[in-house]
């Protein structure tokens, strides 16, 4: 098997919440673009929450999210994997992302949302051991259902947790 490895983060330093998955798809390799898969549900949820079509070009897509203050990326960095399930992720291959750096370079990120269980688990195994106690005490985290098309749950139920989660605290 082959070691995948994901994308840079989508962030400006303004942002305020950081969207974590696992590991890009395979659509989502071989496009160059986080979540390319036409069954995903990311960015149709997240065209309401941040305020742009959901059928843009991926770059518009990305600069309506991210002037939104949203940051997108993975908690993995490479991993052996087969396909795109997070099941199918070889045990011991997982090498995280750089978050010490990550959070310095965007001190306002205070709400990191996981993107399905294995960003969840992943972040808490891999990430959370390295990152200083004052790190972890000043972020708040949410899990939310995956966007996967393998996750069944319905839309509606998808999009308003995670409106719930990603609105501005007031």
């Amino acid at each position: 098997m082959t070691v995948i490895t994901s994308f840079p983060p989508l962030a400006r330093a303004t942002a305020r919440a950081l969207v974590l998955g696992s590991m890009p798809g395979v659509a989502s390799l071989a496009a160059q673009q986080y979540y390319a898969h036409p069954r995903n549900h990311f960015w149709p949820i997240m065209a309401p929450i941040a305020g742009f079509d959901a059928q843009a070009p991926y770059a518009e897509r990305v600069d309506a999210l991210t002037r939104a203050g949203f940051a997108v990326w993975d908690v993995l960095q490479s991993c052996v994997r087969l396909g795109s399930l997070d099941s199918a992720i070889q045990a011991g291959t997982r090498i995280p992302n750089d978050f010490a750096a990550f959070f310095a370079e965007h001190p306002g990120i205070t709400r990191v949302c996981f993107n399905g269980t294995e960003a969840h688990n992943s972040f808490t195994r891999h990430v959370l051991p390295g990152l200083t106690q004052e790190r972890v005490d000043r972020l708040d985290y949410v899990r939310l259902p995956s966007t996967s098309p393998a996750h069944a749950v319905a839309f509606a139920k998808k999009l308003a947790a995670w409106r719930a989660a990603l609105a501005e605290p007031s």
